[in-house]
């Protein structure tokens, strides 16, 4: 009997998507950050659509701050329409929680997601909660629609070899609780496709070592990390920035011919965020191959 451990996440995704009728004319398919949904002929913007949950014990332990998990419920959803260049708008919000939680604990936890939908300019549309059994894990998922202007919508799958690798901010760290507080890079992507528009982008949430072999594969190509020149998280080692995860830094290719001067406005725009060169795309075949990160259903892992 094959077992999801066996296969692992996008092996899942890939048997599975197989087995159930899809748009046959999607703006962009499953295994982007969000679906893209094109409402028609006359409309500035597309519908993005995005879900997500966390899990405790695998995103977050039972100590942590209600406050911040959902903060982080929310702020995962958010980065991710982030990287696709866009901004979210309604969100619906489901519980399943054991009965002996404390109401306390649901309460702050909806503070947490309150506040991030505040920082982001959403608002909670709806949603639903419901029990577990009492030895069962607190589930918080939480799905979203978002918008994009056609112009501006940035998948995985458009970049080329040459193209250079950039990413936001600092990796490596996500255990010492940097997961719970991160902001995610709204802001920055929204000027990004309005003045250096990406060739690819998406959010760094399993950590480089597996997120940008993603992207590679979206767009055909191979890659090459200078591992000297990523951006280390204080305290971090090379290790760390590559297989942590949970880093939500926005990683982005762009023609070499454009780097100098995005890193020139990005230092006048951005002053406290740093945004660095860490490698480039190749042909496909050729370059390096990153191993670790985190990947669902793998035995003896724990977020």
């Amino acid at each position: 009997m094959i077992r999801l451990s066996d296969i692992g996440e996008d092996a899942l995704i890939r048997r599975l998507i197989r087995l159930v009728p899809l748009d046959p004319a999607p703006a962009a398919g499953p295994g982007d950050d969000c679906a893209v949904v094109d409402p028609g002929p006359g409309h500035a913007s597309l519908q993005l659509l995005k879900t997500d949950a966390l899990v405790e014990h695998i995103h977050f332990l039972p100590d942590a701050p209600a406050r911040a998990v959902g903060w982080k419920a929310c702020a995962r959803v958010v980065s991710d329409f982030a990287a696709m260049g866009g901004r979210p708008e309604r969100f619906l919000v489901t519980l399943a929680l054991p009965p002996q939680t404390p109401v306390a604990w649901a309460e702050n936890l909806y503070r947490g997601i309150g506040e991030c939908l505040t920082r982001c300019g959403g608002v909670l549309a709806g949603g639903e909660t419901s029990s577990v059994p009492p030895t069962s894990a607190a589930v918080i998922s939480i799905a979203a629609t978002g918008s994009v202007r056609r112009e501006h919508l940035t998948l995985r799958s458009s970049a080329h070899p040459g193209h250079a690798l950039l990413v936001t901010g600092t990796l490596g760290g996500s255990r010492l609780a940097k997961h719970l507080a991160f902001t995610p890079r709204l802001e920055e992507t929204g000027w990004l496709v309005s003045h250096f528009k990406p060739t690819a982008m998406m959010d760094l949430s399993d950590g480089l070592a597996r997120d940008l072999p993603r992207l590679a594969l979206a767009s055909g190509c191979g890659y090459e990390v200078e591992r000297g020149l990523l951006p280390l998280t204080a305290g971090c080692t090379v290790e760390q920035a590559l297989g942590d995860g949970e880093d939500f830094e926005i990683l982005l290719a762009i023609e070499e011919s454009r780097v100098a001067g995005l890193l020139a406005a990005w230092g006048g725009e951005f002053p406290e965020l740093a945004l660095t060169r860490i490698g480039r795309l190749v042909k496909a075949g050729d370059g390096d191959s990153l191993h670790g990160g985190w990947e669902h259903f793998a035995k003896g892992l724990a977020k």
